[in-house]
Formats: C-alpha cells, structure tokens, sequence
C-alpha cells in the first residue's frame, strides 16, 4: 500500500526495478536526489503565489479561478500517467492551481477578513511539524500506518463524492460537513489530520524514489505531488477557520 497521493501511487514512483533505474545505467547525476525534490517544490511554491497574487489583484477573478482548477486538474491527471512530462506539467500546475487558490482565497477573505493569512500560516506550520517529526523518526511510516491514512483517505472522499452527488439531486440537502454545528467542525479537524497525516506518506515516497534511483524528472513529479497535498491541507484550513469565525 503506497501513498493515498495520486502520484506516488504510480508505478513510476514505487517501482523496484534496479535494471531500470540502477544509477550505474542512467548515471548517478541523472537520478532523483531529496535536495532535488526540494528544490522543485521551492520553485512550484513560488509559482503557486505569484499566479495566487495575479488573481487576488483582479476585480473578478471567477474566469481564473475556474479555469485554473480544471486545467490544473487536467495537469494532474497527464502527468500521472506521463510522469516523463513532469518537468513541463508540474510548473503550469503550480501556475493555474494558483490560478484557483488566489481566486478561493477572495472569496473567503471577502467573507472572513484575516482568514487567509491565518489558513497561510497553519499551512506552513503544519508542513514544518510534520516534516521534523519525519526527519527526526518521531513518526515512522510502517504498513499499519500507510493501511489507517489510506483508508481514511479514501472514506473522506467517498463522503465527499456521496454528498456532492446527493446535493445534485436534492438541493435543500445539507451535508453535515457543511454548516458551523460542532459536528461539521469535527469532520473539518479530522480532515485536516488525515491531510497532515499524508504528508508522512508522500515524505516517504521520495525517499523510496531516491533509494530506487528513479529518474531526475522524478524529482518534478515528487514536487507536484507534495504540492497537491500542500494545496488540500489549506483549502481545509480555509473551511474549518470560516466555520469558527462565522460562529462568532
């Protein structure tokens, strides 16, 4: 069981095929390397806010904000099954999906002033903890790890998938997740967990694509990788802050 993330679940990144990616083949400078990983992602991030800061200077960005989610997505589903097309896909991700976030981030920021920088900021956070507690073996990845994450994955988005599908047909539906009850604020934190939880698998996922020698573009797929879970923990972020605030 590999990480719940779309693209460490390709067989690209968790292939153990030395014949393939043996260092002695392709070359020891031409393989993935965790500072070229990191690297990558420095770059996307900084694409992800420029494109986010081009929209949220805009009077209407819904144009933006549309379109850069649905082309990101699209992006994200040709590299999963053309990982070679990392170096070219993963930037114009970052681009449109900051197409998306800036364009998310006004319409909540309208609502809730102050709420963006405070998502922002428990982002990062979050991201740092968990990347020292993986550092640092505080949180080891084992099987019965990767089986908990995985399966809670894939019920909040068997939830999601149910309730949007059920509001289609019904619209005075009202998923419990929506709303500020205690309840809905309960599903947000255990979102978020589940989120963060996933950063722990993905960490792992480089390492193993690094142990493996896998190519030097799978450095850019790694980076898009991080960045859609990156890009999921702040959306949450976003709803359970506009949750509270609105029960102030």
């Amino acid at each position: 069981m590999n990480s719940t993330n779309p693209f460490f679940r390709n067989k690209s990144f968790t292939s153990n095929n030395e014949k393939v990616y043996d260092a002695e083949v392709i070359g020891a400078e031409q393989t993935m390397t965790v500072n070229g990983t990191i690297n990558k992602s420095f770059i996307m991030l900084l694409l992800l806010v420029a494109s986010a800061l081009f929209t949220w200077s805009l009077e209407n960005s819904l144009v933006f904000t549309f379109g850069g989610a649905i082309i990101g997505f699209i992006l994200v589903l040709i590299a999963t099954f053309k990982p070679q097309a990392s170096p070219y896909l993963a930037p114009g991700y970052a681009i449109f999906e900051g197409f998306f976030i800036g364009g998310i981030s006004v319409i909540f920021e309208t609502m809730y002033p102050g709420i963006v920088i405070q998502a922002v900021g428990a982002t990062f956070v979050t991201f740092l903890t968990c990347f020292a507690l993986y550092k640092f073996h505080i949180v080891k990845v084992t099987e019965q790890f990767r089986a908990v994450v995985i399966g809670s994955t894939m019920a909040i988005a068997t939830f999601y998938l149910i309730s949007w599908l059920v509001s289609l047909f019904m619209p005075s539906f009202q998923p419990i997740h929506q709303g500020n009850s205690m309840m809905s604020i309960g599903i947000s934190v255990f979102v978020i967990v589940i989120a963060a939880m996933n950063l722990f698998l993905d960490f792992d996922q480089i390492e193993k694509g690094v142990a493996h020698k896998h190519p030097k573009y799978m450095e850019w797929f790694g980076a898009m990788g991080l960045m859609i879970t990156l890009v999921w923990l702040y959306i949450e972020f976003l709803r359970l802050l506009s949750k509270l605030s609105s029960r102030k």
